[in-house]
């Protein structure tokens, strides 16, 4: 198997933006991998030396279907290197795109997907549909393929080697936003929620990087077909109450594109509704960054496990610091 998954390396489209990262495809990109064979290529994964010089590489499965039958959407697997354990923490993480455009693989998923790898957590990096606010069909639909991630990865925690109670969400910009109403929202009677579902779209742990929390705000109006009352159940700052999992907020001050104002009324609702939190400024950070973001240095606050957070970075690097979270949320 690792003989296979050096020679795919090299035919993948994206073989330069994977050798940087360090991840190796385990099949061909568009190939269709039975969920019944996940299982013996996550084995493979585990099975190969963990190297102790950074970075390690990790293994990156792609297009695997999740959606169901004329569903063009897909989700990809990374796997950390190492021995093979049958509790591992997950992640899923959801691209950005102003909701109409974007991918699972793009640069900066696949970076934060193959960071988190790194450390030890399984990764899903999903796609969800994409279209205007106005496109019958795309909302909530976004929001229930986003559950739906979840959903599929706890159905096949047994195959990946992940406990299913040990699953965070994360996500960038509109993936952000995302990220936000699967972890606060409810998954049965919220947006895009299925009462009927076999498995639970419940997350432990959230990260919100620099997203959308809301919309007249971010002046694209209304969440079309809903009436005036409806609209609180799509703004993540009105779904928060104290049952919630921890929320991890990461925002730049240079940001251009999602004003900085909108984490910050975040982070006030985490707060007033008693739900732990914690929220890194990055100055002088832009929009779209990964875990190594341009900038000057950091500061944290929040409110978490009943203390009041407060530490800073002269570094800009977010890495161990959304690390410290993930173990103190969901374990390593």
């Amino acid at each position: 198997m690792r003989t296979l998954i050096l020679l795919f390396v090299a035919a993948s489209t994206f073989a330069a933006d994977l050798a940087k990262l360090h991840i190796f495809e385990m099949a061909k990109r568009g190939e269709n991998v039975e969920v019944a064979k996940i299982s013996t290529f996550a084995a493979a994964a585990y099975g190969s030396p963990h190297m102790t010089t950074p970075p390690t590489p990790v293994f990156r499965l792609s297009d695997i279907a999740f959606l169901g039958a004329g569903r063009k959407e897909k989700l990809d697997l990374y796997f950390p290197s190492g021995d093979f354990r049958s509790n591992r923490p997950a992640v899923v993480f959801i691209h950005g795109g102003g909701f109409t455009g974007g991918d699972k693989a793009e640069y900066r998923s696949a970076s934060v997907s193959a960071d988190l790898c790194r450390a030890g957590y399984v990764v899903v990096s999903c796609n969800y549909v994409l279209g205007p606010k106005d496109k019958p069909g795309v909302w909530p639909q976004n929001i229930a393929d986003c559950r739906n991630a979840v959903r599929w990865l706890r159905a096949h925690a047994k195959e990946l080697g992940v406990n299913p109670d040990k699953i965070a969400v994360a996500g960038g910009s509109a993936g952000g936003y995302l990220a936000l109403m699967v972890g606060l929202s409810d998954d049965k009677t919220g947006p895009g929620g299925d009462p009927a579902a076999k498995h639970s779209a419940k997350v432990s742990a959230v990260i919100d990087m620099y997203g959308v929390v809301n919309f007249s705000k971010h002046g694209k109006g209304i969440v079309p077909g809903t009436s005036p009352a409806e609209q609180a159940a799509y703004l993540p700052e009105f779904q928060c109450d104290a049952q919630d999992p921890a929320v991890l907020i990461l925002h730049g001050t240079a940001d251009s594109t999602v004003d900085i104002a909108q984490s910050d009324a975040m982070g006030n609702a985490l707060r007033a509704a008693q739900t732990p939190y914690e929220y890194i400024v990055v100055d002088g950070a832009p929009h779209t960054f990964d875990l190594h973001p341009k900038g000057k240095g950091w500061k944290r606050s929040g409110v978490f496990a009943g203390a009041e957070v407060s530490s800073a970075s002269d570094k800009p690097d977010l890495t161990e610091a959304t690390l410290d979270f993930l173990a103190r949320t969901i374990g390593k």
